[in-house]
């Protein structure tokens, strides 16, 4: 049984030595944050953009496979839709994805005009290929198999050339602490710890009209991601600090082909994308048996979720920890054409793919919930928006269909950019007179867990949260998160202890909803409950934070929909 947890306000932190000031904070620099930036300062509104690392490090550019689109004259948004809808698994909210596909071709269309290059035929157009759960060739990708990076580049350098104008300001290494708010709740700033030199350095305190989330997934809340590094949900934990509803977090999804490299490997794992399988290559069991033929009418481009689910099963029916993907039928010259990146860091591990089977295992790729936000990217707390990963548009239910979350990135950064920027217009989201003093490190209503707590967290998450879930493995983890939270001190402070603390903060909410759904259903999978159920689970499970720290949830029914 589910367990009531509290969460602190804030986390453990100097006062703010310095302030800045823009109309818009954006935090993140992949696909969302850059093209929100961008955008609102098309539209006038000063811009401050905070990325943690370097612009160049955010999880895009880690994107293999490419983005999804209906670009091809045999294909239409509706097809996109249903596509969508039925990878959902019947939790997609239907205006949203409508909003997704429709507007997505001409989104796409401005980042080739912006500059992005993605790879075309002989014939000059650009090349369409197909994932898992897509019935048309839809997917775009650039240099093969580095969309992500050929994306960045071209957003990276659109904000270059714009790099004298003041009305832009951008700051690297800077983590977000937390969220300021004023005493009515709407968001008006936050605090930013920067490892620089000068006088923006240490803590300080950016004030705003408006906050704009683009911080990426929360994978190294587990012991084996496709996420880099600095995926450890910053963004979304801040939200949730501040009283942000948080929706479907427990639906995570685990990308089938991860590059298996022992039990002993952890942190970022080599991806093989699902472009691999649209290209042809199938999974075999460890005795060569092909085993998704009669699981799916898409067989190995079957939905993510089914196909990991295929994997667990049969790595249990064989007493293994992998299988394998064989891809050695599509011949070295097009492996090495096609997809570079994962042929060279195929190699780079001591695997040839033109003449290896290549072991593969699940691990975790993508969170399909997150801050809640309505069409317009707006979130419940006045002034504070999200995009990207760390929202919940609703495109994605249950499960993100494949190369859906660049296109979200893309579209709804417009969407908040033209909201933002209408609001100022009707002299809405005014600056805030009056900006609250963030408590100091040891105030009451503050935590700070250390950092080297952080691989006991991701064991925990990975052994009871992760692909397969029971009632007690998610016991057993809820209590291994609360002895974490009981011994939190307050003492290390920094980054590294921020980052800790944001991970056990979600993960106490992610491990809370998922013990409360009782059913399988896309990426949230219970052994002891292995069956959709629509009668009882046919709907959202949202989760807020009180004034008194306690996390409340509630259920939020969803419309069945007709997919015949």
């Amino acid at each position: 049984m589910s367990v009531s947890i509290r969460i602190p306000r804030w986390l453990a932190a100097p006062a703010p030595g310095w302030t800045t000031s823009a109309d818009v904070v954006v935090v993140g620099s992949g696909i969302a944050g850059l093209t929100a930036a961008l955008r609102l300062r098309d539209r006038g509104a000063s811009v401050l953009l905070v990325t943690k690392t370097v612009l160049e490090e955010g999880s895009t550019a880690w994107a293999q496979g490419g983005i999804a689109a209906a670009m091809a004259d045999e294909d239409s948004p509706d097809q996109h839709l249903r596509d969508t809808l039925v990878a959902g698994v019947g939790l997609c909210d239907v205006p949203a994805v409508t909003a997704l596909v429709h507007e997505g071709p001409a989104r796409v269309r401005e980042l080739v005009q912006l500059g992005a290059e993605f790879d075309r035929g002989s014939d000059g157009e650009i090349s369409l290929t197909r994932e898992g759960g897509h019935h048309r060739d839809r997917i775009l990708h650039a240099g093969g198999d580095a969309t992500g990076k050929e994306i960045s580049r071209a957003l990276i350098e659109a904000l270059h050339r714009v790099k004298d104008d003041p009305g832009i300001e951008v700051i690297e290494h800077a983590l977000v602490v937390d969220l300021l708010q004023d005493e009515s709740g709407r968001v008006c700033g936050a605090t930013i710890h920067v490892i620089g030199e000068g006088q923006i350095d240490g803590v300080g305190a950016a004030h705003c009209r408006a906050v704009v989330l683009a911080t990426g997934g929360l994978g190294q809340i587990y012991s084996s991601t496709t996420n880099p590094p600095v995926a450890t949900g910053d963004g979304m934990a801040i939200a949730l600090r501040a009283g942000a509803v948080m929706a479907d977090v427990e639906f995570v999804q685990f990308h089938p082909t991860v590059l298996f490299l022992g039990d002993d490997s952890t942190g970022q794992q080599p991806l093989i994308s699902e472009a691999v399988r649209g290209e042809g290559a199938f999974l075999v069991d460890v005795h060569g048996v092909r085993f998704m033929q009669g699981q799916h009418e898409l067989a190995d481009l079957a939905p993510r979720d089914v196909v990991s689910r295929a994997i667990v099963r049969q790595m249990a029916a064989t007493g293994t920890d992998h299988v394998f993907l064989d891809c050695r039928h599509l011949g070295r010259d097009f492996l090495e054409r096609r997809f570079p990146s994962i042929v060279a860091s195929c190699r780079a591990n001591g695997f040839d793919p033109a003449t290896e089977l290549l072991p593969v295992a699940p691990a975790q790729h993508y969170a399909s919930g997150g801050v809640r936000t309505d069409l317009m990217g707006r979130s419940s707390l006045v002034g504070l928006y999200a995009c990207g990963e760390c929202s919940c548009t609703g495109v994605h239910g249950a499960n993100r269909l494949a190369s859906n979350s660049l296109l979200e990135g893309l579209v709804f950064a417009h969407r908040i950019a033209e909201d933002v920027a209408d609001r100022f217009a009707r002299g809405e989201l005014a600056a805030v007179a009056a900006v609250p003093v963030l408590a100091r490190s040891g105030a009451t209503d503050s935590v700070l867990l250390r950092s080297a707590h952080r691989t006991a967290i991701q064991h925990t998450m990975t052994d009871g949260a992760g692909v397969v879930r029971s009632a007690d493995s998610l016991a057993a983890t809820a209590a291994d998160l609360a002895r974490l939270a009981a011994g939190a001190d307050g003492v290390e402070g920094g980054p590294k202890s921020w980052q800790t603390t944001n991970l056990l903060h979600l993960g106490q909410v992610l491990t809370h909803v998922a013990a409360l759904r009782e059913e399988t259903r896309g990426g949230h999978v219970r052994s002891d409950f292995p069956d959709r159920d629509d009668a009882h689970w046919l709907g959202h499970l949202h989760a807020v934070r009180g004034a008194d720290g306690m996390v409340t949830t509630s259920f939020q029914p969803a419309p069945p929909q007709d997919l015949r």
